[in-house]
């Protein structure tokens, strides 16, 4: 598996299930990132995540360049089935695992799945 396919795989199922054993795996131990201006070690980026379980469907993703110590990758989410966004996030590895992540969020006034071969339905 890919680190996008991984990472997307790991967050979706974290969001989506409340499942966090490929988290786990692939999460540093000393993982921090930045949500919202306030900063978050491993567990309280997973308490965030489970909020999230039921309100959020991840959509599909693009990897837009990966390799052994960098990700960069887009992804598509819908909030509560009207709010639509776009997200860009930079994922850093140590040892393999991912170590920080910066995500840009912009709250889109379209529906991406429209004109696309894929719906909403596809990922819930």
């Amino acid at each position: 598996m890919s680190k996008g396919e991984a990472f997307d795989k790991a967050w979706r199922r974290a969001i989506q299930q409340g499942d966090f054993a490929l988290y786990d795996e692939i999460v540093h131990p000393d993982y921090e990132s930045v949500n919202h201006g306030v900063k978050l070690d491993k567990n309280m980026s997973k308490r965030v995540l489970l909020k999230r379980k039921g309100k959020v469907v991840m959509g599909p993703y693009q990897v837009l360049y990966e390799n052994h110590e960098f990700l960069c990758i887009q992804r598509y989410s819908r909030v509560n089935k009207y709010v639509f966004i776009s997200m860009l996030s930079g994922v850093s590895y140590k040892l393999g695992k991912v170590i920080s992540q910066q995500t840009m969020r912009e709250q889109l006034d379209y529906d991406p799945s429209e004109g696309q071969d894929w719906s909403w339905e596809d990922y819930e």
